[in-house]
């Protein structure tokens, strides 16, 4: 299989950002770390390994990113609002740093956007904030409700950052029909962790509100966790 390992200074965050890329050609699939979780994340609990065959020929190219999580939304130690713009900025540093070096390595259009857990929470929320830069998300086991995190705080840059909120008050036109033309599939399992399985279908029910095709799919024999996270990936990915 073909690896590469980069690292680079960002000057939109201040410090030096890692990832990984595991394939030749394919689909570019952008891979979001968990909540404390680096960029190796996903080699580590042998994802990679379960989709190697796919990789291996050409299917799908990984770029495993690395997430500042503990800087933005568990960083407790700051205010809320200085979480949220550490948050943005950290989505400018995909914008306008990853996704060139993307376009650069791969000159296949159709990107997807996958994670498990807070990191499929995190790839729904670049979808839906910036869907001209997705064309298909798998979002495993993610929890979309904000609440647990901000000690009840809230002002735009939240809102703007809460699926959950804003997808109902959608209304541009433009913005809307390019969240219909993304292959959405949001999973979550009966053994999931509640507010997980409860804020999936909460989001799938908004999405539909809208006039968004979502796939939701809620698996009998899974839990919120990496075993059954490898098989969801080989039915969706």
């Amino acid at each position: 299989m073909h690896v590469e390992y980069h690292k680079w200074y960002s000057h939109r965050l201040h410090r030096d950002m890692e990832l990984m890329i595991f394939g030749h050609a394919g689909a570019p699939t952008i891979v979001f770390p968990t909540s404390y979780a680096r960029f190796y994340e996903w080699k580590d609990f042998k994802m990679i390994d379960t989709i190697s065959d796919k990789i291996n020929a050409g299917y799908l190219q990984l770029y495993c990113v690395d997430g500042i999580w503990a800087e933005t939304w568990y960083n407790y130690g700051i205010h809320p609002n200085a979480r949220m713009q550490r948050h943005n900025a950290w989505e400018q540093y995909m914008i306008h740093e990853v996704y060139p070096l993307i376009r650069h390595k791969n000159q296949n259009p159709f990107t997807i956007l996958t994670g498990t857990s807070f990191g499929a929470f995190i790839a729904a929320l670049f979808a839906l904030k910036h869907p001209w830069h997705a064309n298909k998300l798998v979002a495993m086991s993610g929890g979309y409700s904000t609440k647990g995190f901000l000690d009840g705080y809230f002002d735009n840059d939240v809102y703007f950052n809460s699926p959950l909120d804003f997808v109902p008050n959608m209304h541009d036109h433009n913005t809307l029909e390019r969240i219909r033309a993304i292959d959405l599939k949001l999973i979550t399992s009966t053994w999931d962790i509640p507010i997980c399985r409860e804020t999936t279908k909460e989001l799938s029910t908004k999405l539909w509100n809208k006039g968004i095709w979502n796939q939701c799919d809620v698996w009998n024999d899974a839990q919120h966790d990496w075993p059954d996270w490898r098989r969801m990936i080989r039915v969706y990915l």
